[in-house]
Formats: structure tokens, sequence, C-alpha cells
């Protein structure tokens, strides 16, 4: 026994303790607008910070003392605490591709369903995407909005074979999972002579994406439907998956099913999860989340539905080149990649 290696590992242990209590510290934080009130405000007391958010100061200094001692928060040592302004972007700036804080969220609404993951791994058996808490759903398309609104229609579409042009015209974009329709409604905003619909199989986030259409305005430019990947219906020159072919049960049978319902020339775009080929380039900080929500998510989701390959959130570009040409695409190139996304262009022609 080397104990030296074993107190570092305590202290990793321990570590990892506060991470998990802290996601929930920055759920609070968010929900209360307590990052937001500190954002530009300089040093602060809780009870200065509980008058600006009408809270109780009792809690809000054990909460500013725990982000203390995660380092989110800085302490003057006289009772103030400051949210730095490198803090406050990634924490409150739902427009930059610094932002983090819808992570925190679908973190936190993941780790709700513990209990029910453990009982599958005895059993073998899914846990569908909509059995999960709300948390989930709406901590997801925080966390990849905004890598979509900064790199969607300025680095992303640009990027594919002819298919800007396209749009810019006028054609037709499918968005299958769509969720609560983040992407769906970018498109349509950037293309306003396209049409746009969403498609996903979760009722409750294709009635969000709705509401969501109609509070922008775009209820007449954009439609959403409830239908999964290989059961949506219409013919399109776009069909774009965001990040959801890895929670597919039949991610293969999904691309078949776009492949038979492109108009000649189509494009198929995917947006995945970055990861790399081999599992020991995956075990850095941004993999560790990933396998994380892929135990609580995405793998228990695709055993849920019919044939659940189980692709995974880390599944790569080799694994996922397999799946789209086995669903009879011929052409698959990378396109972009961000440290949270990797962009792939598949055709057949």
């Amino acid at each position: 026994m080397d104990e030296t290696k074993l107190t570092e590992f305590v202290e990793k242990a321990v570590g990892d303790v506060g991470a998990l209590l802290g996601g929930a510290m920055v759920v609070i934080g968010d929900k209360l607008g307590l990052y937001r009130a500190m954002a530009g405000a300089g040093p602060l007391t809780p009870a200065e910070l509980a008058a600006r958010t009408g809270t109780a100061e009792r809690y809000v200094r054990e909460w500013a003392s725990a982000q203390a001692a995660r380092g989110y928060l800085s302490y003057d040592g006289a009772g103030r605490f400051a949210l730095p302004d490198e803090h406050a972007v990634p924490l409150t700036d739902e427009t930059s591709p610094a932002c983090v804080i819808g992570a925190f969220e679908i973190a936190v609404g993941s780790v709700y369903a513990t209990d029910a993951i453990a009982e599958r791994f005895r059993t073998g058996t899914g846990f569908s995407w909509g059995a999960h808490d709300d948390h989930v759903f709406g901590g997801c398309e925080r966390f990849f909005r905004p890598g979509y609104l900064n790199n969607l229609t300025s680095a992303w579409i640009p990027a594919l074979d002819g298919v800007e042009a396209k749009l810019a015209a006028g054609a037709r974009i499918a968005d299958v999972g769509c969720g609560h329709g983040a992407s769906t409604l970018l498109l349509a905003q950037a293309y306003p002579a396209s049409s746009v619909v969403g498609f996903d199989a979760h009722q409750g986030s294709v009635d969000a994406a709705r509401k969501r259409a109609a509070d922008a305005g775009l209820s007449g430019r954009v439609r959403f439907e409830t239908a999964a990947a290989t059961t949506f219906d219409g013919h399109y020159d776009l069909v774009c998956f965001f990040d959801c072919l890895h929670d597919m049960g039949d991610p293969t049978g999904a691309c078949a099913h776009v492949h038979d319902h492109l108009a000649p020339g189509g494009t198929l775009m995917l947006i995945e999860p970055f990861a790399n080929d081999d599992l020991s380039e995956n075990l850095n900080p941004v993999g560790a989340a990933y396998y994380g929500f892929s135990t609580l998510l995405c793998t228990p989701s695709s055993l849920s539905q019919e044939v659940g390959m189980a692709l995974s959130a880390q599944a790569g570009e080799a694994r996922l080149r397999e799946i789209v040409t086995s669903g009879g695409f011929t052409r698959l190139r990378r396109v972009a990649e961000t440290p949270f996304n990797i962009v792939l262009e598949a055709r057949t022609s």
C-alpha cells in the first residue's frame, strides 16, 4: 500500500464530493438569480445579496461560503463575497460559447435518477428520456444552445457542401430529435425563405418547442411534430441530428430513414459530442462529463427503445462512420469541431 497515493486519492474523492454538492449550489445560484445579481456588482455581504434577490440572508451566507470554498466566488476576509468577471460570463451569459450553466442543470437532473439507473445495471433494461426530471430537458437545451448560437449559421452550415446557398434560396429542413427547439428556431430565424420542421419523440419537448416558437413570433415559419427518427415523414434538402443520434435505440435505422427521406442532392448533418476513437484519449474532464451523462442518460435512453444499440455519447467518428454508412450513405466527412462537439456531413453523392 502506497500511503501517499492513498492520501492523494482520498483528497480527490473529497473534492468530487464537493463538486457533486457544488453542482446543486450552481443550480440554486442560477435559479434564484444570485449570480446575475453579483455580476459586475463588486464585493457584497450576504445581507446585500439577499436584499437584491429577495432571499433569506442565512441561506445566502451558507451558499456563498460553499461557493467560495469551491473557488466560484472570491472572499475578502471581511464578510464580503464577489463574483469575478471571468466567472460571471460562464455562469450568466447564455449567448456566450463559454456558458456552462446548462451543464449543471442537466447534471443535477440526471443525478435524480441515480437509484433508477442503478436498478437498470442489474436488469439491463433501459430508462426512457421522458422519464427523467424536468431539469434534464431544460438543462440539455441550455447546455447545447450557446454552441449552436455561436457556430451553427456562422461556421457549421457554411462548411457544408452547397447547403448554405440552398437554405438562403429556400429549402426544406428537418431537425430530428429537436428537443425544446433551440436549433430549429435558430435555423428558422437565419433562413426565412426555408421551411423548417422539428421532430421529437417526447411530447413534452414538442409542446415546449411550440411555445418557444410562439414566444419568438416564429409559429408561422416553423412547425413541430411528435415523431421518432425512424418514423418522421416528408422529404428534405437538409436533415439535422443535433446531439441525439447516440441516444437513439436504432441509429442505423434512423440514418437509413433519413436516406430515404432526403431530396436528390440532400445532406444529413450530424452534430455529436466531441470524442476521440480511442477511450484512453477521452480520459479528460470533457470525457468524464460525457461518460457520466452517457451512463445516466444516453445509454439508458437507447436501451429503452427498439434495437437498443447504446452507441454512447463518446462513440467517436470511426463508430459514427460505421453507423452512417450502414444506413446507406456513401460519403462522410468532419466539417467542424469545438471542444464539445464534432460536426459531420453525410451524403450519397
